[in-house]
């Protein structure tokens, strides 16, 4: 085993401008092998090339190298002395995560695998890919006999596409994480330029090796060739280069009882004004526990019984707020939890702004990670599903402008299918007015053409996804609510653009016909902090 360390490597790797110069100035040939990256090293081959080269006898006649994706430069080209806008630090992944991957809810899973790998998810969305996108992102097994069925079931439903970024940290080698049998001969075969690694430096597998190595590759394919990956991010993200640098963050916020009461619209339109959108916001009356949880900083202060007291006295104002690094803005705007201490060194933070007699603290409250932000969105505001559908007349565009007001309202897409409805499928949506006169004119209108039908997701989703459809004649909603989809896409009474369930029994019964496979989420409730 030390014999075979000791030999020379047989291919060289380039992966910098420099090393690829170098490279061109051999004399002879240069064999390249650029696919090392999508598909792993050809070692059937390198057994071939090191006969060739021993049979030659020449080292200067025939080369060996593996090619790592890097950015060329044009040395004819003049950059005007600034730097390429883009740098292998800079270079990116597309990640599709399947549709039974998603129906399965692996999809978090997944993520969080990618997370704790080191690699960075800069920008996610789950989308109904179109039989074109599934033809074009996997053209390079369209010979395959079974692709026209995977083009199919790539389309029966949504799929997670993520664009990762390698990020800045290391991930874990194996000997971190334990050893693997299938992959520890590997990682000490110098015939595997992958595993030629500098002096103090650790081997960092690509995202393909990662979810290979994870057990996982089946449920999310990987496209890592940069104009692949470029073009992609055109298809899938087109404002990506306007959005990478923002970090969208959710936080929950809190105006305590005398707050909420007394100063409601002027905090309102702060935080407005500072930037937040409220995706969500309710009323509640805390209880005792609920209470003794959200203040416990102050549990050993001698007022603590009656902070408590005053926070069950009556309706808080629960809102969750999204905004560009939202976690930490909102913590400088309420400023610290004590009066004095905001008066003193904070005065134009809204604790010194809206204190209030009686109790030395901070009238407002906000999450203090974005692991409680979460725990704690889901307690106050426990996520509820509805059954939507987008009917046959909608145009492609028309179709997207929906899709992006429904995200915009803070619904999230759990599932979604297009399908050509026939008689029996639409009752399972339309049971209710099964046997009224103008039935038959519903199904005959949804069989002209496929629909979208989805489930939409957040709190209170059956009442919010009607208030956002409006009322169902579209002439109607034009006058009471010009801003609803009916009024702005519908056409008439049947051709309304879309529906949606009355309530909850309605929407689990259509949901439950519709998608099978479908599983609500519930989350634990745990306010625990």
């Amino acid at each position: 085993m030390a014999g075979k360390k000791r030999e020379v490597q047989l291919q060289a790797v380039v992966n910098t401008q420099s090393l690829w110069d170098e490279m061109l100035q051999n004399k002879g040939l240069t064999v390249i092998d650029v696919y090392q990256a999508w598909c792993g090293p050809c070692k059937a081959m390198q057994t071939l090339f090191r006969k060739l080269k021993n049979e030659l006898n020449e080292d200067e006649l025939l080369h060996f190298a593996v090619y790592h994706e890097i950015l060329f430069v044009d040395p004819d080209e003049d950059d005007g002395g600034e730097a390429p806008s883009e740098s292998v630090d800079e270079l990116y992944y597309i990640a599709i995560i399947k549709p039974d991957a998603v129906t399965g809810r692996k999809s978090q899973e997944i993520k969080q695998k990618i997370i704790n790998a080191g690699f960075v998810i800069e920008m996610e969305d789950k989308r109904l890919l179109t039989e074109q996108q599934v033809r074009d992102f996997y053209h390079r097994i369209a010979d395959q006999p079974d692709f026209e069925e995977f083009v199919l079931f790539m389309t029966s439903g949504l799929s997670h596409i993520l664009v990762v970024s390698q990020g800045n940290e290391e991930q874990p080698t194996l000997g971190e994480t334990g050893p693997n049998p299938e992959t520890e001969d590997e990682e000490i075969n110098e015939d595997n330029p992958a595993v030629v690694i500098p002096p103090g430096m650790k081997k960092r597998d690509s995202l393909q090796e990662y979810l290979e190595r994870q057990h996982i590759s089946q449920f999310c394919d990987v496209e890592e060739t940069v104009t692949n990956v470029n073009h992609f991010i055109d298809v899938f993200f087109p404002d990506f280069k306007n959005m990478k640098n923002l970090k969208l963050e959710k936080i929950l916020a809190l105006l305590r009882p005398a707050l909420f009461q007394e100063k409601k619209e002027d905090v309102l339109k702060i935080i407005e004004d500072e930037g937040f959108k409220i995706l969500m916001q309710r009323q509640i009356v805390l209880s005792k526990e609920e209470a003794q949880t959200l203040c416990q900083e102050y549990e050993n202060e001698d007022y603590f019984g009656k902070l408590i007291e005053k926070m069950t006295s009556g309706p808080s104002l629960a809102l969750v707020l999204v905004r560009d690094h939202g976690l930490q803005h909102w913590k400088e705007l309420i400023g610290p939890s004590s009066v004095q201490k905001a008066k003193e060194s904070f005065p134009d933070s809204l604790c010194a702004r809206f204190a209030m007699e009686g109790l030395p603290i901070n009238q407002l409250y906000g999450s203090d990670s974005l692991e409680a932000a979460e725990r704690e969105i889901q307690y106050f505001f426990p996520p509820q599903s509805t059954l939507a559908l987008l009917k046959p007349h909608l145009t492609q565009e028309q179709r997207e402008e929906i899709l992006k007001l429904i995200r915009e309202a803070g619904f999230e897409i759990t599932q979604m299918k297009e399908v050509l409805l026939n008689e029996e499928e639409a009752e399972n949506i339309y049971s209710k007015i099964k046997g009224k006169d103008f039935y038959q004119d519903v199904v005959e209108m949804l069989t002209e053409g496929p629909s979208l039908v989805m489930v939409l997701t957040r709190w209170n989703a059956v009442s919010d996804w009607r208030r956002l459809m409006g009322p169902v004649e579209p002439e109607e909603a034009k006058i009471l609510s010009p801003d609803s989809i009916r009024a702005r896409f519908g056409r008439s009474v049947l051709k309304n653009a879309v529906h949606g369930s009355s309530n909850t029994y309605e929407a689990m019964e259509s949901i439950n016909r519709i998608f099978a496979d479908f599983v609500p989420e519930t989350p634990e409730r745990n306010l625990k902090l």
